[in-house]
């Protein structure tokens, strides 16, 4: 009798399919939630994690129906609240995996304080931000991103509220991974997606992503293939930033102001230039601040990535110590307290 040979879960080679749902995705057509979902989907497979240890977590808004098109467990939470659930989840079972989906209106509005807190801790969990300067579920107000003299329903005068810049945010949280992509450069989007699955600790990422029907063409210049060589330069490790369709520009520093200068006319060559180091929390924060300077291009990539204790492993580790002093504890004396009042 020939031999059964079985093969182990741990084996099973899994495929895009795996993780797509039998629910019909509703966004509106045209929508860059579409083109965020399906890298994600596609990636997914490379991860070494088994599927039952991936978990996806929103709070409200467009972003927030990933959960519902993910073949994975999920929680379509309340607003705002998605990276409290994510923690809750994580230190409940540190083995698990998990992505939050928001939205710059969810992640950075009511859930500002979530968000913050999240990145400070360290807790090993996976934001996409989704941020297209707009609210598109409740159909067209202006949210934390948009930008200063936009006219939305809800700012029919221009809006004169300052705009977060959801990179520099984190940075300032004290986030260890932190990067930006586009809905519209799947390659680079799969590519910041893997290296944040790979990052031990919070990893944050902006995606820049088109409502056409609220704020249509708001990230164009960046993302449409007929300006984007002008108007990004892409962030690589140990590269000089160089931009334009034949790389024939880059940034340099000033003291600590960026300028963005010509290799062509001789004045400047590529040794002359800034090159990026990942590692370096100021750097990061000049790169962010680029943004600012409309004259020049937009980085896109990796601005920081750090090292640093997980929460959750502090959690076990803090608990398991004050068991090895105190014991497992019992449940009814902690309720019965060290004191106790005799009404009459």
């Amino acid at each position: 009798m020939a031999e059964t040979i079985t093969t182990s879960p741990e084996a099973v080679k899994l495929t895009v399919k795996d993780f797509q749902t039998d629910q019909d995705v509703r966004w509106c057509p045209g929508c860059g939630d579409y083109s965020i979902l399906a890298q994600v989907q596609r990636v997914m497979p490379e991860f070494s994690h088994k599927k039952e240890d991936l978990v996806t977590i929103s709070g409200i808004g467009c972003s927030s129906r990933f959960p519902y098109y993910m073949n994975t467990f999920g929680l379509h939470s309340i607003h705002g609240r998605a990276p409290a659930f994510a923690t809750g989840v994580k230190i409940a079972n540190p083995k698990l995996q998990v992505w939050v989906a928001t939205g710059d209106g969810d992640g950075l509005s009511i859930g500002g304080n979530h968000i913050i807190h999240l990145l400070r801790r360290n807790v090993s969990v996976k934001v996409l931000l989704f941020n297209n300067e707009i609210y598109g579920l409740t159909k067209g107000q202006y949210s934390p991103t948009s930008r200063m003299g936009q006219v939305t329903k809800s700012t029919p005068a221009g809006s004169i509220d300052n705009p977060f810049v959801p990179v520099s945010l984190a940075l300032g949280a004290g986030a260890t991974f932190v990067a930006r992509t586009m809905d519209r450069d799947p390659k680079h989007l799969q590519e910041i997606v893997r290296k944040a699955e790979a990052h031990r600790g919070t990893a944050f990422i902006e995606i820049y992503q088109n409502c056409n029907v609220f704020n249509d063409g708001a990230f164009f210049p960046f993302t449409e293939k007929d300006t984007r060589d002008d108007n990004v330069v892409y962030l690589e490790h140990e590269k000089p930033l160089l931009f334009g369709k034949k790389k024939q520009n880059g940034i340099r520093l000033n003291g600590f102001t960026p300028e963005a200068v010509s290799l062509e006319d001789g004045k400047f060559s590529a040794s002359d230039l800034l090159v990026h180091d990942q590692n370096d929390s100021t750097l990061a924060f000049i790169l962010a601040n680029m943004i600012h300077n409309p004259t020049l291009p937009r980085p896109m990539g990796i601005f920081l990535e750090q090292s640093r204790p997980l929460y959750e492993e502090e959690v076990v580790n803090q608990i398991a110590k004050v068991k090895s002093k105190k014991g497992e504890g019992d449940l009814q004396a902690l309720l019965d307290g060290d004191e106790n009042w005799v009404i009459q």
